[in-house]
């Protein structure tokens, strides 16, 4: 009796055994699929906070983007010349203020400097060395015009002609250079614009020497936004040599806005 008494007892124990192993290993798996589900969770919301985070970045870099481009806009008007309230102008390579009027660039009706004593002075030593020269020209010229004047000029041209012809060799009222007192037309002896092709390539060749340069160019009405002018010449002082030599216009040298009116 005490053999299988015994024998009974060490069955009893070893199904004790196994069942606690069992339960062990119950315990680890659940634990294991616990912590695999947690780093499970953990990964998933890595993935999505790095999600989060690109997108963010993403929409970060377009922002970024949209402003370089609204920031580029913003600077690209394309003109140096600085309105001090009354006029337009640039400083000059020589540090002088160098006043611009074109179909972009207007003055004020009661901006009225009348003729620049340099300019005219200057002018009027060119007219004498061109007669000196030989050049059937006058004493005549076409200088200051105020705002009324040009008014009145430029409403018997659009009378004549028609407003879009007119645009092309004549200024509206405000943007013409004649009224900066810097700006001169030259007349031959008949009284007539000086149009003679000898005269005319000798004042293109010569007026910088005088501090002068041809403003209306051939070929360069989609710039200046007139008609070439072989007789209007403009007083720029020392850097006249500077863009004569560069073969540039005004607008082209200085680099500001040209062409025709914006409205």
């Amino acid at each position: 009796m005490k053999k299988y008494a015994s024998l009974g007892l060490t069955c009893l124990t070893l199904l004790t055994l196994v069942a606690c192993t069992s339960k062990s290993e119950e315990t680890k798996a659940s634990s294991s699929a616990k912590t695999s589900q947690k780093a499970t969770k953990s990964t998933s919301k890595a993935t999505s906070s790095s999600q989060n985070t690109d997108a963010s970045e993403d929409s970060h870099s377009d922002q970024s983007s949209s402003t370089g481009l609204s920031d580029a806009a913003d600077n690209s008007s394309g003109s140096t010349a600085v309105n001090n309230g009354t006029y337009y102008s640039v400083t000059g390579k020589y540090g002088d203020e160098i006043i611009i009027v074109n179909k972009r660039h207007p003055l004020p009706a009661s901006y009225t400097p009348g003729e620049n004593p340099t300019a005219l002075a200057a002018f009027q030593q060119l007219q004498a060395d061109m007669m000196a020269q030989g050049f059937s020209i006058s004493y005549g010229y076409s200088g200051f015009r105020s705002y009324e004047t040009q008014t009145q000029l430029y409403q018997d041209y659009v009378a004549r002609d028609g407003q879009s012809a007119a645009d092309r060799y004549s200024a509206r009222p405000g943007y013409s250079e004649h009224q900066t007192g810097l700006a001169f037309d030259l007349t031959d002896a008949a009284g007539n614009l000086l149009e003679e092709p000898q005269a005319s390539a000798w004042l293109r060749d010569n007026a910088h020497h005088y501090g002068f340069v041809v403003r209306y160019l051939p070929e360069k009405e989609s710039v200046t936004g007139y008609m070439p002018e072989s007789w209007h010449v403009r007083y720029i002082g020392q850097e006249a040599t500077d863009i004569y030599q560069s073969g540039l216009t005004l607008e082209e040298y200085y680099g500001v806005d040209g062409g025709d009116y914006a409205q």
